[in-house]
């Protein structure tokens, strides 16, 4: 007799259900952990947290100085940690692969989290905006995972990279950002898939908006102050911005389980799902928000979000709060 195709599909996809229920979640204590952007910010956090489960941690940033105070709030905490100044925009990364090797003794998991966000409108936003975006956001996890196949496919390791529902559902007002996410979360998906043989599982994060202090580190385009405004006060709303704790143990978590792809928050898994289920209206809705952000500027220019701040911004206790949290009040590198 057989068996319809409907229900063929059906046992094959219990039967993959059910293999993965039964692996073991990955075990994070003693791994050697690579963290791009890891020296304040979501970065930050995420640290903390591979540090509270076990981790030896390596961070990597521009920023000596954030590095060094990152490094000291960890080892505070009893997170044994090296830190790597480097531009992970490199064209050759072997060197810092190799030196992170050589100290840390391995690489079992790689974490991108480095990125810049870009907030203006898209008549503001150069070509040279979305050529930032995109080497710092898409092609500095393609190129640092190449560089450290090697020693992943030695460790059987995991890749974590933080992407964002600005990778799912395109946001007015981060053009760039949204066209850097959508192309890293297509990565996330194609490394998955061809890295699977080596035994090296890759989960993809898309979180919504985070109160990680990050904000006054972004590049403001159009009218600097308006623009800031309503994306900092966002990025610091505790109704829609997800705690960077809260956030760090998620994202972690769904590296332990070895997810695929897990949208981060409440909003972040609102919009992805009405992006799936009702393209054209959200479409119609994000046309909507728009006509809600500020016109655009007769100018070009940039400025970072710590540049444009005002009394409502500066004066926010929140966002006071988060960034001296998280060490976003001495430099001004990568905004991870």
């Amino acid at each position: 007799m057989r068996l319809p195709k409907r229900l063929l599909l059906a046992a094959g996809v219990a039967a993959l259900a059910g293999r993965r229920a039964l692996q073991a979640p990955y075990d994070l204590r003693g791994k050697r952990v690579l963290i791009t952007g890891g020296s304040r910010g979501l970065g930050l956090a995420l640290a903390r947290e591979f540090g509270a489960r076990g981790a030896r941690l390596a961070l990597v940033a521009r920023d000596g100085a954030e590095l060094g105070r990152a490094a000291a709030d960890l080892r505070g905490r009893g997170v044994e940690v090296l830190t790597f100044s480097a531009d992970v925009t490199a064209p050759d990364l072997a060197g810092l692969v190799a030196d992170v090797s050589a100290q840390l003794g391995g690489i079992d998991v790689l974490v991108h989290d480095a990125g810049v966000i870009q907030a203006g409108p898209f008549e503001n936003q150069t070509e040279e905006d979305f050529r930032d975006a995109m080497e710092l956001n898409a092609f500095a996890p393609l190129r640092l995972t190449r560089a450290a196949l090697p020693e992943l496919q030695r460790a059987k390791g995991r890749v974590l990279i933080i992407a964002s529902v600005g990778g799912k559902v395109a946001v007015p007002h981060l053009a760039a950002y949204s066209m850097s996410k959508f192309a890293v979360v297509g990565l996330g998906q194609a490394l998955r898939a061809e890295l699977a043989p080596s035994g090296i599982r890759v989960t993809t994060v898309c979180p919504g908006l985070m109160r990680t202090g990050s904000a006054r580190h972004a590049v403001i385009k159009g009218q600097h102050e308006k623009e800031y405004g309503w994306f900092a006060t966002a990025a610091n709303s505790p109704v829609i911005a997800l705690a960077a704790a809260e956030a760090a143990r998620r994202i972690v978590n769904a590296l332990v389980r070895g997810d695929a792809e897990a949208p981060i928050g409440g909003p972040a898994l609102l919009l992805r799902s009405a992006q799936a289920l009702a393209p054209q209206l959200t479409a119609d809705a994000m046309a909507l928000a728009n006509r809600l952000l500020p016109v655009p500027a007769a100018t070009d220019a940039s400025k970072r979000g710590s540049e444009a701040e005002t009394p409502v911004t500066r004066e926010n206790p929140i966002k006071q709060s988060t960034e001296r949290d998280f060490n976003e009040l001495g430099g001004a590198a990568d905004a991870g």
